[in-house]
């Protein structure tokens, strides 16, 4: 029985996502000026790949359907490769690291408040109401 209706565990999924985020955007920025680094991402497509076949479950009842298979884990962070924005093969750009740092601080912002909002409908049944 799943008590909560899973909106806790979404978040959860939603808030390490933008943890990892943050830490491979910080990284990236931290590197900006290491000689042949490549930047890194966060695969939005992978974390939610990993999630979705964590949360769906599928019964073949004939042999000709496809067999469902989760994604495994499949690490999410993604190195961009061929590309080079500087003269020593670094391929981190400040300005869009900085972009995409205040997009997922966005991001972040929002589900931890969505969080509290959850917690603070849970307080106020427990209360009673009051």
């Amino acid at each position: 029985m799943n008590l909560f209706g899973g909106s806790f565990v979404s978040l959860e999924k939603g808030l390490n996502y933008s943890a990892l985020k943050q830490k491979t955007l910080a990284n990236n920025i931290a590197n900006a000026d290491t000689p042949n680094y490549k930047a890194k991402d966060v695969s939005f497509k992978k974390v939610f790949a990993e999630t979705i076949s964590e949360q769906i479950t599928a019964n073949r009842t004939d042999f000709r359907h496809f067999e469902f298979q989760s994604s495994g884990q499949h690490p999410a962070i993604v190195t961009k490769q061929n590309v080079s924005y500087n003269q020593n093969g670094n391929s981190v750009d400040v300005d869009k690291e900085m972009s995409d740092l205040a997009t997922n601080q966005i991001y972040f912002n929002a589900l931890a408040d969505r969080m509290a909002g959850k917690f603070t409908s849970l307080t106020n049944v427990i209360k009673g109401g009051k």
